[in-house]
């Protein structure tokens, strides 16, 4: 049986709380022997590839740029894209759910790449007022909801 693989989706940089989350939700993927996507870089990105990595997990990024160099240090599998931020469509083309942890713009284009997608998103602290995404209030939460299967 394939590996699920689960988008962590988050702002490049962030607060030590808000990492803490990131790299909590990235553990408990990987625990579930999820394979963690990420966009590869910096913040929430890095922060659950970390987690992923310190619990055995594999963890991809999709890169904006064309160095693989470019790309965090907790990553397995580096995919330097060179798209810039068209690469969020190929983030959400390449995850079938999605946990996102804070977050900017960036991760409100991916969230909406998602929805159109009709694939699960699952907010931690992140946008959600207006639309169709779940609202975890934990980490450990956020993996439930995003690991259930649909009704």
């Amino acid at each position: 049986m394939a590996r699920r693989i689960i988008g962590v989706i988050g702002a490049g940089s962030c607060d030590e709380e808000v990492a803490s989350r990131a790299r909590d939700v990235g553990r408990l993927l990987a625990r579930e022997n999820c394979v963690v996507l990420t966009g590869g870089l910096g913040g929430v990105m890095e922060a659950a590839a970390r987690g992923a990595q310190e619990a055995g997990g594999l963890v991809i990024g999709i890169l904006p740029g064309p160095h693989p160099a470019e790309g965090n240090s907790w990553l397995d599998i580096t995919i330097a894209t060179g798209l810039g931020d068209a690469r969020n469509a190929v983030i959400c083309n390449s995850a079938e759910a999605f946990v996102a942890v804070g977050g900017e713009y960036g991760t409100l284009s991916e969230i909406a790449y998602a929805l159109k997608r009709e694939k699960r998103v699952v907010s931690l602290g992140s946008w959600s007022e207006g639309l169709p995404v779940e609202v975890a209030d934990s980490p450990e939460d956020a993996v439930k909801r995003v690991l259930a299967d649909r009704d």
